[in-house]
């Protein structure tokens, strides 16, 4: 229970955009009988990101076709096939699924208070000087041409 490799899938990389399922599932039969592969998609764009994975019936087939398709020329690409591996498991709380992706900030993540930049809204701290706008004391009467002017110089 300790191996972590799928011995029936392959992962077939430096796979050309235009390439589909039932091309891909064409060309590695001549390995066994497939029986599945998938061409994973961008999320955002909705194309194909360049690999996929081959599901053989069997352990042999799978092993057959690393020998048979690497380096094979598939749509003016040569593939890079391989024992597919298991996926690590993600921690929880991570991505889309149940229990969405909020995920709380951990030690060295942002909390307001917590040494990062303040939060909107936030009470000024200890350096902030009100009675000061860039280096220079508040007018308070007058309108505000006349605090320009002020500044400037002419009065």
């Amino acid at each position: 229970m300790g191996e972590t490799a799928i011995s029936n899938k392959v992962f077939v990389g430096n796979l050309s955009f235009d390439v589909t399922r039932d091309e891909l599932i064409q060309a590695f039969s001549a390995a066994g009988k497939v029986v599945d592969a998938k061409v994973p998609t961008d999320r955002e764009t909705g194309r194909p990101r360049g690999f996929a994975f081959v599901e053989f019936e069997d352990d042999e087939a799978a092993q057959k076709s690393i020998g048979l398709m690497n380096g094979k020329d598939l749509k003016g690409r040569p593939l890079r096939v391989n024992e597919a591996e298991n996926r690590p498991p993600r921690p929880p709380g991570m991505g889309g699924g149940p229990g969405g992706g909020y995920r709380p900030a951990g030690p060295g993540g942002y909390r307001p208070g917590a040494g990062g930049p303040p939060s909107f809204g936030a009470a000024p701290t200890g350096d902030f000087d009100p009675s000061f706008e860039r280096g220079r004391p508040f007018k308070t009467k007058g309108s505000r041409r006349n605090i320009r002017r002020r500044k400037r110089g002419f009065d």
